[in-house]
């Protein structure tokens, strides 16, 4: 039986990429930017529970637009996403619907959702710095404004400012403390950049442990990721985590999260797998799989992410940062960070 619905689910998939599926009811249709292994534990959890067969299909880029070009016809119920970026670009684009749930108001935490309710996070995690072990003493790197410091001159490594990740930190930066001296911050971090931003987060991590720079900022979860990978854990083990800015604001914490699409065909059931995915099995496998910290507060940290402590979050709003968002893209442009 397993395995027919697993064959079933895939035959969905290559029939909602070809745009001839026709929509059943009791589906519940995914467009997702996360990679399926990541939520496939997920929604299989899902179907065993509910019966609701979910089909999902997966893009790196371009989801917004497919759904801007369906409109009304999208088959598309959901949009599961990697960050807030993409939720905000959703709702200003007139993709989405508002839900209004009792469930998702008491377990999704107000910073991590949209107040409306046109998106809700699932998962969250911090954007820390890691430190060489060797060449780095702690105390030289406690906040995101120490990345722009003379110390951490030709020593820190970054993905481009242009990414959805570093735009949300810089959006962050921008929020707390204004333009000014959010650009004066950007334009630090790249005079001490020891190359020129490239790669992924697990990249950074790498380059601290070939010796090409001391200091990066990454997603908390990649070190979980790392460290259960037998090529890559040397190169998390080469490292300390460091929840920046604990003697303030706290940490920046970003989200993996999901809205309801405004053509939805399936509105009924895609709520009802919204609120599975902030009730404590899903939560539990995003915790123990992915390395995520639970966006539900009843929900514990796993044991391998509770090991690396507590820390303080930053408890401003997302929907606030993410007012930020494009003035943090122009200011990549204007101090030339990526060049």
């Amino acid at each position: 039986m397993i395995k027919a619905m697993k064959l079933l689910q895939k035959t969905c998939i290559a029939l909602l990429t070809a745009g001839t599926l026709s929509v059943a009811h009791a589906d519940v249709n995914v467009y997702s930017y996360r990679q399926a292994y990541l939520i496939e534990p997920v929604f299989d959890a899902f179907t065993a529970e509910t019966g609701i067969a979910v089909n999902t299909v997966f893009a790196k880029k371009g989801l917004i637009e497919r759904l801007r070009r369906e409109g009304k016809n999208s088959p598309a119920d959901l949009i599961l996403t990697t960050d807030s970026g993409p939720l905000i670009a959703a709702v200003s684009s007139g993709l989405t619907q508002s839900v209004s749930s009792e469930k998702l108001s008491a377990r999704v935490p107000a910073e991590y959702r949209d107040p409306d309710g046109h998106w809700f996070g699932v998962s969250t995690r911090a954007r820390i710095i890691v430190a060489s072990k060797d060449r780095v003493n702690l105390d030289e790197v406690q906040s995101y404004e120490d990345l722009a410091s003379a110390e951490m001159r030709g020593r820190v490594c970054t993905r481009s400012a242009k990414h959805t990740y570093m735009v949300a930190l810089t959006a962050s930066i921008i929020a707390h403390s204004g333009e000014t001296a959010a650009q004066s911050w950007l334009e630090g971090v790249k005079s001490n950049l020891a190359r020129k931003p490239q790669g992924n987060d697990r990249a950074q991590v790498k380059a601290i442990k070939e010796g090409e720079c001391d200091v990066a900022v990454i997603n908390s979860y990649y070190m979980g990721s790392m460290l259960s990978d037998d090529d890559q854990k040397t190169w998390a083990n080469a490292v300390n985590i460091i929840y920046p800015n604990q003697a303030d604001r706290g940490t920046h914490m970003n989200i993996s999260g999901v809205s309801l699409t405004a053509a939805a065909p399936n509105r009924d059931e895609a709520i009802q797998l919204i609120e599975f995915l902030t009730d404590h099995a899903a939560q539990e496998i995003y915790a123990e799989q992915n390395h995520e910290f639970p966006v539900n507060p009843a929900v514990s940290r796993s044991d391998l992410v509770a090991s690396w402590g507590d820390f303080k979050a930053d408890s401003l709003s997302l929907a606030e940062i993410a007012g930020h968002r494009a003035g943090a893209v122009k200011m990549a442009d204007v101090v030339g960070y990526d060049n």
